[in-house]
């Protein structure tokens, strides 16, 4: 599931080139986007079966199926977020989602789960989710707005980029949300929040909010 074309969120597919089948779930302007900036159709093409699934935002959840097709006991929802095309791919309509943050819902004890690594700004439609699930992976790019221009004085800045910065605004926005459980994902390498003992992290701390990590696991 491509919840965006940025290129670390996509990337990966060239790794998968030669499994037998692969399923690919995105909008239609991702899969747009991947296809005439980075031709992602012909080359995995050239190795094996790929089936497209397109992806159509809404309020209504549908079954999340296993490969197979068989109920997974998860259902999904996709919430369309404003965004613009990225940076290898200027040239594009910037039409339709390129972008979406995805709930999903455990069947079984009805725990719900937002994921959203790609926020340009909180819509209304994002804020009322984020408002009812009990879990959050949200993104956690840049601490702040300036930061890839203080560390490497690249010419753009985080909100340029397409990612809120948390100092200045997603900061605040989790930590006044009733979720047991705010995580960040998508980090920087250049985010302070990576380096323990920053005041940076220690602000993220306080605010109930947990700095993602591989291995890490919870419960909804």
């Amino acid at each position: 599931m491509l919840t965006n074309a940025d290129l670390d969120h996509v990337l990966g597919l060239f790794l998968l080139r030669e499994a037998d089948s692969l399923h690919l779930h995105t909008t239609r302007a991702v899969r747009e986007t991947v296809s005439k900036g980075l031709r992602l159709d012909q080359i995995l093409d050239a190795y094996g079966t790929v089936t497209w699934h397109e992806i159509t935002p809404g309020d209504d959840f549908s079954p999340l199926l296993t490969r197979n097709g068989q109920a997974s006991g998860l259902s999904w929802r996709a919430i369309a977020l404003a965004s613009s095309p990225p940076f290898y791919f200027r040239e594009g309509s910037g039409e339709g989602a390129q972008s979406i943050a995805c709930v999903i819902r455990d069947e079984r004890t009805r725990g719900l789960l937002l994921v959203a690594p790609d926020v340009e700004t909180v819509t209304d439609n994002l804020l009322s989710a984020l408002r009812e699930v009990d879990a959050v992976l949200f993104d956690g790019t840049f601490w702040s707005n300036d930061e890839l221009i203080k560390v490497k004085g690249a010419p753009r800045s985080a909100l340029d980029m397409g990612h809120l910065p948390l100092q200045t605004h997603s900061l605040k926005t989790l930590s006044g949300l009733p979720a047991r459980r705010k995580i960040l994902l998508h980090i920087n390498n250049t985010n302070p929040i990576l380096q323990p003992g920053s005041p940076e992290r220690a602000q993220v701390e306080a605010a109930g909010i947990i700095i993602g990590r591989d291995g890490l696991e919870f419960e909804l």
